[in-house]
């Protein structure tokens, strides 16, 4: 006997309780203004714009033909891999890493912070995470069970939780940092460290330390680990990744550091979801950290360049924007005669053909900023600020 009834599928309630993710919907909203034909400059994603350096691709050109790296990878990655990771550290940051219990490379970063609190948080733990804050964030804890306290970032403090703050929640099991801040851009102070690891570590709470744009600074400023912090090792775990030094996002390739139960948890998750990074991959990331410093001088020239660029043409229109230290983001108040960031990035997007971020995309306590990614290139900037005039 037919039946015209169907089968009813749904998604899972924790899929239901997230908000649709930011990026594909700026994607989305890019990807129909090209379909109209529009010339579209985009200054969403931050996706760097030029292709890996030719000596990283030679390398993995050589290892894909060979069949020993056809198989299932070593979950801890190659032996040789950690090794340069360890060498890479110190020469950065002075710091000591064991190869063999401090180091876990990754299927780039955002997996690892993924699989991070499923392997540290129990229903109903408590995670401080500051707002605003890269959205990818919020759902790891929430898969998790942790329950999710906000830490509002403010302007005036410099884009820093405000330690008094932090002390209003000596219950927590872990707090989520970013530093350099997406989207803020904002650089941790070595005082800040040492403050936040003291308090860390008296009451047992763990840190995430996300440092994806380590290595994309301005004026000569390097930003420092949260390692090189004495004590740090015994509460934190640090997340770095090969994507924005070394122009990498597709290749999928990073790394976890420090604190050796927090990697062990980290490691028994994961050998639970994947088996490693694909060999080939890896060889690769070693010729990436091996590379000539020009690599990442030249990368650090070429952002700098465009940054000056974009907030001097947006000066000369009577948007004065405070120059980020690192990352390559302009965050932004909304200019004059806005009072959302949402209706902003869709007012650039309508009438200017200009793709941004809405500040509020981040947490509420993004809303009345915008961002402006520098992955575009210098020419297309003076075309940006020449659209905005007559937003502006």
């Amino acid at each position: 006997m037919s039946t015209d009834t169907k089968p009813s599928i749904e998604f899972a309630d924790r899929l239901k309780a997230l908000p649709p993710y930011l990026f594909v919907e700026i994607d989305r909203a890019k990807r129909a203004a090209v379909a109209e034909g529009r010339d579209v400059i985009n200054l969403g994603i931050g996706d760097p714009d030029y292709p890996t350096p030719p000596h990283i691709v030679e390398a993995m050109q050589k290892s894909v033909t060979n069949g020993d790296y056809h198989h299932y990878a070593l979950d801890a990655g190659l032996p040789d891999l950690r090794v340069e990771i360890q060498r890479w550290f110190k020469d950065r940051f002075h710091v000591e890493l064991d190869p063999d219990g401090e180091i876990y490379p990754l299927i780039g970063t955002k997996e690892g912070i993924a699989h991070l609190p499923l392997g540290v948080i129990n229903p109903g733990d408590k995670v401080l995470l500051t707002d605003p804050a890269y959205p990818a964030y919020r759902p790891t804890i929430q898969f998790a069970g942790g329950k999710i306290i906000n830490i509002t970032l403010k302007e005036e403090n410099g884009w820093l939780p405000e330690l008094a703050e932090l002390k209003c929640h000596t219950d927590a099991k872990m707090l989520v940092l970013n530093y350099p801040n997406n989207p803020t851009s904002a650089v941790a102070t070595r005082e800040f460290y040492a403050e936040l690891v003291a308090f860390a570590r008296e009451h047992n709470i763990i840190i995430l330390s996300d440092m994806a744009y380590s290595e994309v600074y301005f004026d000569g400023n390097p930003p420092i680990s949260i390692f090189e912090i004495e004590g740090a090792k015994d509460v934190a775990i640090e997340f770095h990744s090969l994507s924005k030094t070394y122009y990498m996002t597709g290749w999928r390739i990073g790394w976890a550091c420090g604190n050796r139960t927090l990697v062990a948890a980290l490691a028994k998750v994961k050998s639970n979801y994947d088996s490693g990074i694909f060999t080939a991959i890896q060889v690769a990331g070693i010729a990436a950290l091996k590379s000539d410093p020009s690599v990442t001088d030249d990368m650090r020239r070429l952002y700098q360049e465009r940054r000056d660029c974009l907030i001097e043409g947006l000066a000369g229109l009577g948007w004065d924007i405070t120059p980020p230290q690192a990352a390559f983001y302009v965050w932004a108040r909304l200019p004059k005669g806005f009072t959302d960031s949402m209706t902003c990035a869709k007012t650039f997007l309508d009438k200017a053909d200009i793709v941004a971020t809405p500040g509020n995309g981040f947490g509420p306590g993004g809303e009345g900023y915008i961002r402006m990614a520098l992955t575009v290139e210098k020419d297309r900037l003076e075309q940006a600020v020449q659209r905005l005039k007559k937003v502006l």
